[in-house]
C-alpha cells in the first residue's frame, strides 16, 4: 500500500520518466475521437477554426470538407490540409494544434478504491492509474492485476506483474520498469 500512497502524490508527468520499451508508451501523441483540434491556416481566417474529432475520427473545415484526424499526428494532418488546401490556396501554410485532450480514456474495474472510467491528460504507466483511482482495497489479489486491451477483433489479456515492484517502487528491480507498462487508451485494468 505504501507505493500506492506514494504514487498518488506524483503527479501524471511521472510516466513520461519512465524508459520506453517494445509496447511502451509512443512518442509523438496521436489524435483521438473527442480530441479539440485548432487548424489555423495563414492569412485566412475563414479556414481557420477550432473544430472537434468525431466519433467516426474526422474532421470538417471549409474547402476540404471531411479530413480523416484520429490515428495521425499533429504533423501528419497538417500534412494532409496542407496537400488537400493547395488546390484553393497557392502556398498554404497550416498548423495543428491540440488543444484539448479527451480520447485517452482507461477503465479500472475490481477491487480498486475507486474504480470507474478515467479521462487521462497524459501518458500512463498501470501504477499511476491504480494510483488515480485510489489504490487497491484491502481485499485485492496484487499478483491478479489485469490489463486487457482491443487488437483487432481479439482482446489481448497483458499481466501487470504489481509484485515485482517491491517497496522500493522497482527502483533495486530493473525489470520493474518495464513490467510498469504504459497504458493505450481504451485499455482496462481489471484487479481481482
Amino acid at each position: 500500500m505504501g507505493l500506492i500512497a506514494v504514487m498518488l502524490s506524483a503527479p501524471l508527468g511521472f510516466a513520461q520518466q519512465a524508459p520506453v520499451v517494445a509496447d511502451g508508451c509512443p512518442g509523438d501523441y496521436v489524435i483521438g475521437q473527442e480530441d479539440v483540434l485548432e487548424i489555423a491556416v495563414w492569412n485566412n481566417t475563414a479556414i481557420t477554426r477550432t473544430v472537434p474529432v468525431r466519433p467516426d475520427g474526422k474532421i470538417s473545415l471549409p474547402l476540404v470538407n471531411d479530413v480523416q484526424a484520429a490515428g495521425l499526428t499533429a504533423m501528419q494532418l497538417r500534412d494532409r490540409l496542407t496537400k488537400a488546401l493547395v488546390e484553393y490556396i497557392p502556398t498554404p501554410s497550416v498548423s495543428v494544434i491540440v488543444r484539448e485532450v479527451h480520447s485517452f480514456k482507461v477503465t479500472v474495474i475490481g477491487q480498486v478504491r475507486t474504480p470507474g472510467r478515467y479521462e487521462m491528460k497524459d501518458r500512463a504507466t498501470v501504477l499511476d492509474v491504480l494510483a488515480v483511482a485510489g489504490g487497491f482495497t484491502e481485499f485485492a489479489a496484487r499478483n491478479d492485476v489485469v490489463v486487457l486491451r482491443a487488437d483487432g477483433p481479439a482482446t489481448r489479456r497483458i499481466r501487470f506483474h504489481y509484485e515485482s515492484m517491491g517497496s522500493d517502487g522497482g527502483r533495486k528491480n530493473p525489470k520493474a520498469a518495464e513490467d510498469n507498462f504504459c497504458l493505450h487508451p481504451g485499455d482496462v485494468v481489471m484487479v481481482r
